[in-house]
């Protein structure tokens, strides 16, 4: 599923159906790795309807992070912009130019406005990364706070998805 949905939620439900009805010509088992992600419930009922699974949580974040450690982290600071490493290599696309804040750069004031800081939850931890969500908060005026997940709360994630497939 292209990323660029993640801009447009209301989207999601509708393109995964598609998407599912797509693959199950040609693959036995299907699940969905998507969490809600701004659905409001769109994409459990697409899923419950077609029988499948999906990949738990509100937001990505919390396959990530875990639901937990994201409560936290709002908790602290309900302000708080997150970044994936994905997200912060591509903001200028995804967040930028999606936005139209490179045409409209007075808007980024009023669309940032109640953010505090900026959390990039990170995968990879490498220079290259980290640059990347430095200039993502530079961009926001916003200061940076890293919280090192790596890849294995995604893996477990993952892993159940898997399992739920097999039933």
């Amino acid at each position: 599923m292209p990323p660029l949905l993640h801009n447009h939620p209301e989207r999601i439900a509708a393109a995964v159906e598609q998407r599912v009805v797509d693959l199950r010509a040609t693959h036995a088992a299907v699940a969905v790795a998507y969490a809600d992600c701004g659905t409001y419930g769109a994409l459990d009922e697409v899923c419950a309807r077609l029988g499948l699974p999906r990949l738990r949580g509100d937001t990505c974040y919390d396959a990530f992070a875990g639901a937990e450690r994201m409560r936290r982290i709002y908790a602290d600071e309900p302000g708080t912009y997150v970044l994936t490493d994905y997200l912060a290599l591509s903001f200028d696309r995804s967040v930028i130019r999606e936005l139209g804040l490179d045409r409209y750069p007075q808007l980024r004031e009023e669309y940032f406005r109640h953010y505090r800081r900026v959390v990039w939850l990170a995968q990879h931890p490498v220079p290259r990364i980290r640059a990347a969500a430095e200039r993502a908060a530079a961009y926001l005026r916003l200061p940076l706070e890293v919280v090192e997940v790596g890849e294995a709360g995604l893996e477990r994630e993952l892993e159940l998805l898997v399992a739920a497939c097999r039933g």
